[in-house]
């Protein structure tokens, strides 16, 4: 599917080709800290199909337990991620951040991981009071 998206304040855009199957919501640490949320949802790019329409995020370069390096960008203005990637050079595969993506509500993720992690109440969030307002 091809997708376009931005930060919140609009100096980054892009667009990329995503695997509709390869959305993945994950509940690592990591992602809970980085998000600054429960779990961050994931559409994967196909390698060497993003690309910037305006802006260049500011890079983060995070290490893993696994001892493994990942670039995370985002918005040095607004702050809002934008994707993950592995550092250094060759093609390259982008873990988009779903609230970043215009389409965002055409896209359902197919997966969890790291579900050890999660926070207890992300499996019963159906039970708890809402608000239709935007």
């Amino acid at each position: 599917m091809k997708i376009t998206g931005g930060c919140h304040c609009g100096k980054i855009t892009y667009e990329a080709k995503i695997d509709l199957d390869n959305v993945v919501i994950c509940h690592c640490t990591d992602c809970q800290s980085l998000s600054g949320s429960a779990f961050r949802t994931v559409a994967m790019s196909k390698k060497g199909a993003f690309k910037f329409l305006a802006g260049n995020p500011k890079i983060y370069i995070k290490t893993g337990d696994s001892g493994n390096k990942r670039q995370q960008a985002f918005c040095s203005d607004c702050g809002s991620p934008i994707y993950s990637t592995s550092v250094g050079e060759g093609p390259k595969q982008y873990g988009i951040r779903l609230g970043t993506v215009d389409q965002r509500n055409h896209i359902t993720p197919k997966k969890q991981k790291w579900t050890g992690s999660s926070q207890p109440w992300t499996q019963n969030v159906s039970s708890l009071p809402t608000s239709d307002k935007k």
